[in-house]
C-alpha cells in the first residue's frame, strides 16, 4: 500500500470518532436547546423578523400597496422630523426625563441593595425584600390610578390633609414641576426593589475574609461598605449603567401616557406619545416608523459609546 492510499485510510478513520462524538454531544445538549427554543423562536419572531418593518421609514407606505410596493422617498421622513417644530421640545423633555431617571433612580437601586446587605435580622429583610419587591408586579395603570385617587384636587387625600392643615388645595397634574416629580417618584418605587436584585446577588458573591479582615482592622460597617462592598460592584454597576443608556432616549410608552394630559404637554411630551399620535391616531406610518428608527439608531451609538469608554478606563463592558 502506497504512502497516499495509507493517508486516506488513517483520516477516514479518525473521521469515524469525531462524527461519534458530534453525535454524542448532540444527544446529550439535546434537553438543553429543547429548553432554548421556545425563547429564541420567541425572540426571532418578536425581534429580528419585525426588523424588516424598517424599510416603511424611508416609503410613502400604504397599506393597500403594501410595504414592497409602496413609492420610495429615501430620507424624507428623518428630513421631516430633524425640521418638526415640535423636534427639540420631544427632544428635550425625553433626555430630561431620562436623565432624572439615571442620575437618581439608577443610583438610589444602588443603595437599596447596600442598605438591603446590611439588615441582619434574616426575617426582617425578607419582609422588606417583599414589600420593595410588590410594585414591580404592579401595572402601570393600577400605580397611576391609585395616585390620582390620592392627588385628586378635590377630595383626594392628601389634599384633604392640606386643607385640614390650613393649606390650600393643589393640582398635581396640571404643572411642570409635578409632573416630573410623580414620574420620578413612580420609577423609583416601581423598579429600585425588583432592581436591586442584581446588586445582591453580586454582593452575595463577595469573598466573606475581606469583610473579616475590615473587622480586624477596626472598620465600621460604613466603612467596610466603601472601601469592600462599593468597588466590588464596580463592574456590575458599569455594565447595568451601559446597558440602561441603550434606553436613553426611550422613557415607555404607557407610563407617560397616563399621566399626560393637555395642562402638562409641555412638559410630557415625548418620542413615544408623538409616534403613538402621528402612527396610530393620523395613521402615517412612515413617518412614526422613521422616528422610531431614530430612536434605535441613537441607543445603539450611545451603548457602543459607553462600552468604548468602560473599556478605556479598565472595565470589561458589554462585549
Amino acid at each position: 500500500m502506497n504512502q497516499s492510499a495509507r493517508l486516506a485510510e488513517s483520516v477516514g478513520s479518525e473521521r469515524i470518532p469525531l462524527a461519534n462524538k458530534r453525535k454524542d454531544y448532540l444527544k446529550r445538549a439535546f434537553p438543553f436547546y429543547l429548553m432554548i427554543f421556545p425563547g429564541l423562536l420567541v425572540f426571532l419572531v418578536f425581534k429580528y423578523v419585525p426588523m424588516f418593518g424598517v424599510f416603511i421609514a424611508f416609503k410613502n407606505y400604504s397599506p393597500f400597496r403594501g410595504v414592497w410596493k409602496s413609492e420610495w422617498i429615501g430620507l424624507e421622513n428623518f428630513v421631516r422630523l430633524f425640521s418638526e417644530h415640535d423636534f427639540l421640545l420631544l427632544l428635550k423633555n425625553t433626555l430630561f426625563l431620562n436623565m432624572l431617571d439615571t442620575f437618581i433612580a439608577f443610583p438610589f437601586t444602588i443603595m437599596v441593595a447596600l442598605f438591603l446587605n446590611e439588615v441582619s435580622s434574616k426575617h426582617f429583610k425578607n419582609s422588606i425584600q417583599t414589600i420593595l419587591y410588590a410594585p414591580h408586579f404592579l401595572s402601570w395603570v393600577v400605580i397611576v390610578g391609585i395616585t390620582m385617587l390620592f392627588l385628586r384636587t378635590q377630595d383626594g387625600g392628601v389634599n384633604v390633609l392640606l386643607n385640614a392643615l390650613g393649606f390650600e388645595s393643589i393640582n398635581f397634574f396640571s404643572n411642570a414641576g409635578s409632573f416630573r416629580s410623580i414620574w420620578l417618584f413612580h420609577n423609583i418605587w416601581q423598579g429600585a426593589g425588583w432592581g436591586a436584585i442584581i446588586y445582591l446577588a453580586a454582593i452575595a458573591s463577595i469573598d466573606p475574609a475581606l469583610y473579616e479582615a475590615a473587622k480586624v482592622d477596626g472598620a465600621s460597617r460604613l466603612r467596610q461598605m466603601w472601601h469592600i462592598t462599593l468597588p466590588s460592584l464596580k463592574t456590575v454597576i458599569v455594565i447595568m449603567f451601559i446597558l440602561r443608556l441603550g434606553n436613553f432616549i426611550d422613557v415607555g410608552f404607557e407610563h407617560i401616557f397616563l399621566l399626560q394630559n393637555p395642562l402638562n404637554l409641555q412638559v410630557s411630551d415625548v418620542f413615544e406619545t408623538f409616534v403613538y399620535r402621528i402612527g396610530l391616531v393620523q395613521g402615517d406610518f412612515s413617518y412614526s416608523t422613521a422616528v422610531g428608527l431614530f430612536k434605535s439608531v441613537v441607543g445603539l451609538v450611545m451603548i457602543v459609546a459607553a462600552n468604548k469608554i468602560a473599556k478605556r478606563f479598565g472595565e470589561e463592558g458589554v462585549y
